[in-house]
């Protein structure tokens, strides 16, 4: 019997619909028939996210993941999907609110990259993603990967494009050149991958606009929900 995939959602809907659809076709072409996930989603407000953010109200902010979280485990929820890469930085206060775990989205992304052999890796995200340590730093400390992010004023632009334009919808070819140029500098400084460290990015880049492979950790989170709602 599936597990029940309990999916904290709204940064943005977005991203958030992404992983509903990914799940469910992922589900589907495992079980066959018209099989879909059992699931539960908690979507936040994304306003209030962004604003909190921006002020550095984490605690606010962690107060919010764990009410969701709450919820979610009260409606019977197995295990927690946080979907967004960036409020993973709360993931040790959401975890500390409930009985149930989390899948953290740094884990089965680092299990991919070194699947295929890649060690040192470029990280697009927000601001925080990219200056935090919250996510580079369960790469390098658990998964051995050297992990490097752009510089400022490109870490300015991929942040700026996120939420002046992914989280809204918005998908500029403009925006998609200036990813792709800072995509080939990080490779021309030694990155063997790319990982799309928001999970609004695999809106904007494919694989096409990289020489290297791209690591979306939207896909891989979705996927590896399923796994763990499958397995024994």
């Amino acid at each position: 019997m599936q597990k029940t995939i309990g999916l904290i959602g709204g940064m943005s809907w977005e991203s958030s619909a992404e992983y509903y659809r990914i799940i469910n076709q992922e589900t589907l072409r495992r079980l066959g028939g018209v099989h879909s996930a059992r699931s539960l989603m908690v979507s936040a407000d994304f306003d209030e996210i962004k604003q909190l953010q921006h002020a550095g109200e984490w605690d606010k902010l962690a107060e919010l993941m764990q009410g969701a979280a709450r919820q979610l485990e009260r409606g019977g929820a197995d295990f927690i999907v946080l979907c967004t890469n960036t409020m993973h930085r709360l993931a040790d206060a959401i975890t500390s609110a409930v009985a149930i775990p989390l899948l953290h989205i740094a884990d089965p992304t680092a299990e991919k990259i070194k699947a295929s052999g890649i060690r040192r890796v470029g990280l697009l995200g927000t601001a925080f993603t990219m200056e935090q340590d919250f996510y580079k730093g369960r790469l390098q400390s658990r998964h051995g990967l050297d992990v490097i992010v752009p510089d400022a004023d490109d870490r300015k632009t991929v942040h700026d494009v996120i939420y002046k334009e992914l989280v809204l919808g918005q998908v500029n070819p403009a925006s998609r050149e200036a990813y792709r140029a800072i995509i080939a500098r990080l490779i021309a400084e030694g990155a063997e991958g790319i990982i799309l460290g928001c999970t609004e990015i695999m809106l904007l880049v494919s694989e096409e606009d990289s020489a290297v492979p791209l690591f979306d950790t939207t896909t891989i989170h979705a996927v590896a929900a399923v796994d763990h709602a499958l397995s024994a």
